[in-house]
């Protein structure tokens, strides 16, 4: 009985080591990611706490700002996603002359989109006059989102030319150029917002100008990187701009579009709270802003291994090691689900004292609406420490998804998730006769909830009949 004890309990060391053995390679991948996201991620944390020093109403006024953009960022954002898994099957297969055209077909698209959805933002601000949001956040939004939205152009040229960075398995370029990028918003922020070593004192306005030039410099910096680095080098130099091919157009905008729908319904879910919690009033949407920029700290190191899992799925594609592609991906999966659960504790033990660094509590005027502020955002990060782990699941199977090349069920997978199961709870729980705020997030915990388990299926079955299908081959 012993020995029959001992042998089972190798077969599990065996079984879970196979996974573990990956986690070296893995972070080595996502770990750049993470803190490039982080980065972006901190970016608005630091915009938060500036602008929280001024009042909720201008907090308030950045969440709706934001809102705005984190929906065209989400398009932009997923469109560019496209290139990452077209560029790591091609470098996989040794095939420099399509690493070159995905790189240059997907950017072209990418400055052609980021025009179009500043222009979008530039000329739909007057919709913010018609959403029932509280007038004076209103009033503050408008010019900030003026700014902001014309970032979203070296924002998605330099997602384009990240993916290309990030399919070349060149992971640490992005992190710096976005470390620089905080560095600079920082400093401009300080001057800006507060009027300080000789500058104006523009409120939020300089929070929108730090964040426009950090993302100028952004996309500088990583493009003259690249140029100096050995490996990437060869792919950017004597590119025809102008030769262009339908064909490949026609493959990102394939992906990209679907991509970016996935990315627009989890998104959209998410800035329906802001809107919904601007009809309980500014405090409720500040304190709304304040949980959601907390968790989308945490949700960038599941975007880490999300992109980690659609590098190395590309690559194994490329390869057509179906097996292996399978144990990699759960690897990633244990991983992230490790570092979600330790973040859903944080959260839990911290969820009071988290939202006070956030506001000002010795200004005397705003007292008690920093005061409600907090406790709103206090019972929300409850609902975030839970969803922590479906949220990690959820992104990480789409990037093993995106790395199969497989968007159009998951797109599917994704509206019905957000849409049709969590937007309902949100809506009718989120009324301020019934929960309020707490109703409002227990509707994105049931969205993300179903979507890490219907993405969840739809890898394990598509990867077993992929599995199949090469053995009946070979």
């Amino acid at each position: 009985m012993k020995i029959t004890y001992l042998r089972k309990l190798k077969i599990c060391t065996v079984n879970i080591s196979q996974y573990t053995s990956e986690f070296k390679k893995n972070w080595y991948l996502a770990a750049p990611v993470i803190l490039g996201m982080l980065g972006h991620t901190f970016v608005g944390f630091i915009d938060n706490i500036m602008v929280g020093q001024l009042g909720t109403a201008e907090l308030a006024a950045v969440s709706l700002g934001n809102s705005f953009m984190f929906v065209a960022m989400s398009i932009g954002i997923g469109f560019s996603t496209a290139i990452t898994p077209l560029v790591a099957e091609a470098d996989a297969a040794e095939n420099t002359t399509l690493v070159k055209s995905s790189y240059k077909h997907g950017l072209i698209l990418c400055t052609v989109l980021g025009i179009l959805l500043f222009l979008v933002l530039f000329f739909s601000k007057p919709i913010l006059h018609y959403m029932q949001q509280p007038e004076e956040v209103v009033a503050l939004t408008l010019p900030y989102l003026d700014l902001v939205a014309f970032s979203l152009i070296p924002l998605i040229i330099f997602q384009g030319i990240k993916q290309f960075s990030d399919g070349l398995s060149l992971t640490k370029y992005p992190m710096y150029a976005t470390l620089w990028a905080n560095i600079v918003n920082i400093f401009f922020n300080y001057v800006l917002i507060f009027g300080k070593l000789g500058f104006p004192e523009m409120g939020i306005v300089g929070a929108a100008y730090g964040t426009l030039i950090s993302r100028i410099v952004m996309v500088a910096y990583l493009w003259f990187i690249l140029r100096k680095n050995n490996r990437s080098r060869k792919y950017l130099k004597n590119i025809k701009i102008f030769v262009v091919e339908s064909a490949m157009f026609q493959k990102i905008i394939n992906l990209g579009s679907l991509t970016a729908m996935q990315m627009f319904f989890e998104v959209a879910i998410f800035t329906t709270a802001v809107w919904l919690s601007g009809l309980l009033g500014k405090n409720p949407q500040a304190a709304n802003q304040i949980a959601l920029n907390l968790a989308s700290m945490t949700f960038m190191v599941a975007i880490g291994f999300s992109v980690a899992a659609m590098i190395r799925v590309g690559n194994q594609k490329g390869l057509q090691n179906f097996v292996e592609l399978r144990r990699i991906t759960f690897s990633i999966l244990f991983l992230g689900l490790i570092m979600a659960s330790i973040f859903a504790i944080f959260f839990f033990i911290f969820h009071q004292s988290l939202p006070k660094v956030y506001v000002d509590f010795k200004d005397a005027v705003n007292f008690q609406d920093n005061l409600e502020v907090v406790s709103i955002a206090s019972k929300l990060l409850l609902v975030a420490a839970i969803f922590q782990i479906s949220d990690s699941a959820q992104v990480m199977i789409l990037g093993a998804l995106r790395g199969l090349q497989d968007v159009k069920i998951p797109t599917l997978i994704t509206f019905i998730s957000y849409w049709i199961v969590g937007f309902p709870i949100s809506y009718f729980l989120g009324k301020e006769a019934v929960l309020g705020s707490f109703g409002i997030w227990l509707g994105l915990l049931a969205g993300l909830t179903t979507a890490s388990i219907l993405l969840f299926i739809r890898f394990n079955s598509l990867t077993l009949k992929l599995i199949a299908k090469k053995n009946e081959l070979t």
